[in-house]
């Protein structure tokens, strides 16, 4: 027969092991992320980011079976980051144009508190990887698609100069990359 406290006490252990787990995944992304952005994509192997990691190859590939697994880890962890960290305000009642600007602001925000993680991500190298599939890109595609979307609804009541909505989401693209990842020594961003 189980007692409660061993339920109880199974139940700790099993959260503590899928808190290390998760540790040591967020462990090895970083150091990823540093292998990728010194050697590339191409050029990185699972041997030096176990390295880099600490860890031994061998369990390495325990939690990421390849360094594609590896990438597209970090890259959801991004965009799943920015997604969320933005739900709140896509979902107020403020106007389309107060919402992009605060969408922005948190944004910016997010890259400035982890400039390695987004830099990479704004930029990742050109490679020759081919990914089975891209699940950061449903992330990605929600928060680029709902800043699109503000722009349009905000021009059709004239809180934006009515031009090409997909030319001027570029344009503020750009100089927003630019001005956050190129240079900008600020801690934090005011809307």
């Amino acid at each position: 027969r189980i007692s409660i406290r061993k339920i109880n006490n199974l139940l700790m252990n099993e959260s503590r092991k899928a808190n290390e787990r998760e540790a040591r995944r967020h462990l090895i992304m970083d150091a990823a992320l540093s292998v990728f952005k010194t050697h590339g994509i191409d050029g990185a192997t699972m041997c030096q980011i176990a390295n880099k990691a600490g860890f031994g190859t061998a369990s390495l590939y325990y939690y990421f079976p390849k360094k594609e697994d590896v990438f597209s880890a970090i890259m959801v962890r991004g965009w799943a980051q920015l997604w969320v960290s933005c739900e709140s305000t896509i979902e107020s009642s403020d106007s389309p144009k107060g919402k992009f600007l605060s969408i922005l602001n948190i944004v910016a925000n997010q890259i400035l508190k982890d400039q390695n993680l987004y830099s990479f991500l704004f930029t990742a190298p050109q490679h020759s990887i081919n990914f089975e599939a891209e699940p950061w890109k449903d992330y990605q595609n929600k928060l680029y698609g709902t800043l699109q979307h503000l722009l349009d609804e905000g021009m059709k009541i004239s809180e934006f100069p009515k031009v090409n909505s997909h030319l001027l989401f570029k344009a503020i693209g750009g100089s927003f990359h630019g001005i956050l990842l190129m240079g900008s020594d600020q801690a934090s961003l005011s809307r």
